[in-house]
């Protein structure tokens, strides 16, 4: 069942690349979205078929690969990996449908999306350490080409400055998995929580420096970020979408898998500086995105904040922070995509995307009245506004993180606060007062476009009222993953 996610796909792009150039990109995007609506069925599917209550990772699928370099093809399924493998299937749909049918060279772009998509679920189910990092380089190529292609202005420059940081951040991981192996002395390369156990804590120390650092930059985190705010002004909205609801999660995700659950001594004896660095992180990517006049780069700067909340949780490494830090990382997913989808309408419909010319938008005649209303609840979900999935995750966050770090957790509330600041700055400048002489003919918005800006905004409201969907998934898993951490970390 979990190869069925990848392979539909990855045949999906085969299958796409042989279609004839004649076909138009309503047949592409049509024909794409229908394999990322299968892969979105299987992944419901396997969840379907998942039991929550059981800790350890199920519907394992192991086959042997090549045994002389350690590699197994081993994949599985826990709490922290569902949620995750689902929010990819889900938003890489969003993000096809939020393609022009317009768009040039189809036949390549959708192949690519889809190959993103099975790298990104891949690395999310991989049980062996080298098949994780195959897939976490998978991914690197399609969004390069993405970027570089189909970006702005300064596409060049965007993705080629995304690639080399993630290349480091590869090469980092990588030196930390084989020094793992190496100094454990192990033949495999199969995911062992106790492995580490076998090192002294110098050597411990080491590697999971190289990690931090390697999945620091893919977060990112201060100051390994400064590519990420250059990738999300120059790529396409739904390049965007997929790049803050998916791609930064491969980070988050890595510090809990790869760094909690493998290092957990290690962990314990770092965990004060992550805090400490979550909160120069939450508050650098916060008053950044205050001083922004470009609307996207202001929602660039917010992820770089709300990326250090998740840092935080995982630095308290408890059952409910690791619980905090999982809803954190599908909260921003699905915040942030709706952020960039309405930025991109404002943008595509308005021709600017500049805080200081733009007014009025919320006129309920001339303007985009439908838009602003989605707009304005997306930043009350990042804000932490209560009855939405961002003030549930937030407040998880917080309520576990400040027995063991209170300074740090009262630092990054200020955060939250200014969160508030510079998107009612947006809200305020953008949406409220006379629309302005120069956009008094809008374009309508078309309801293929509102549509999937509405199914966000509803996911967001549900997830807030009935948060138990979201968390109980992973209630049993972050017991399994913090056993040690949590009777370490001081109280």
């Amino acid at each position: 069942m979990l190869s069925i996610v990848l392979l539909v796909p990855l045949l999906g792009a085969l299958a796409l690349s042989l279609l004839p150039q004649t076909s138009g990109g309503r047949t592409y995007r049509s024909l794409a979205a229908v394999v990322m609506a299968i892969a979105l069925v299987v992944s419901l599917a396997i969840a379907r078929l998942f039991d929550p209550s059981n800790a350890a990772p199920q519907l394992t699928e192991a086959l042997p690969w090549l045994d002389t370099l350690g590699l197994s093809y081993r994949l599985s399924v826990d709490g922290l990996s569902l949620p995750l493998v689902v929010l990819n299937n889900f938003l890489t749909l969003i993000a096809l449908w939020a393609t022009s049918v317009n768009l040039p060279r189809p036949r390549l772009y959708y192949p690519l999306v889809l190959l993103l998509n099975a790298g990104v679920n891949g690395a999310f189910l991989a049980d062996n350490l080298l098949l994780f990092f195959l897939f976490y380089e998978l991914e690197l190529i399609p969004l390069y080409l993405l970027i570089a292609i189909w970006g702005g202005a300064r596409r060049s420059y965007a993705a080629t400055k995304f690639l080399i940081y993630t290349a480091i951040s590869g090469v980092l991981l990588l030196a930390g998995f084989l020094g793992l192996v190496w100094l454990a002395g192990a033949s495999s390369f199969d995911f062992d929580p106790q492995r580490s156990t076998l090192l002294p804590l110098t050597s411990q120390l080491i590697l999971l420096g190289l990690i931090l650092v390697g999945f620091g930059i893919k977060i990112p985190l201060v100051p390994f970020h400064t590519w990420l705010p250059d990738a999300h002004v120059e790529a396409s909205t739904p390049i965007s979408v997929l790049l803050a609801g998916v791609l930064l999660k491969l980070g988050t995700y890595g510090l809990v898998r790869f760094g909690v659950q493998l290092f957990p001594h290690a962990w314990q004896v770092v965990a004060p500086v992550l805090a400490t660095w979550a909160v120069v992180s939450v508050l650098y990517g916060s008053l950044m995105a205050i001083a922004q006049t470009d609307m996207k780069k202001m929602v660039a700067y917010s992820s770089i904040g709300h990326m250090g909340f998740v840092l935080l949780a995982t630095a308290t490494a408890t059952p409910l922070s690791i619980l905090a830090a999982i809803a954190q990382m599908v909260s921003h997913g699905l915040i942030s995509a709706l952020l960039f989808l309405l930025v991109g309408v404002v943008y595509e419909k308005t021709g600017s995307r500049n805080i200081e010319t733009l007014r009025g938008l919320l006129n309920p005649e001339r303007g985009l009245p439908l838009i602003g209303s989605l707009m304005i609840v997306g930043v009350m979900a990042s804000g932490g506004i209560p009855g939405m999935v961002g003030f549930v995750a937030e407040f998880l966050i917080f309520r576990s993180s400040f027995l063991t770090f209170p300074v740090q957790t009262l630092l990054c509330l200020v955060g939250t606060g200014l969160t508030a600041v510079y998107f009612l700055l947006l809200v305020n400048r953008v949406f409220f007062g006379r629309l302005s002489n120069d956009l008094t003919e809008l374009p309508p918005v078309a309801w293929g476009d509102r549509l999937p800006g509405l199914v966000l905004a509803a996911l967001i409201l549900i997830l807030g009222i009935v948060p138990n969907w979201l968390i109980h998934w992973s209630e049993s898993t972050v017991s399994l993953l913090t056993p040690t951490v949590a009777t370490l970390m001081p109280l």
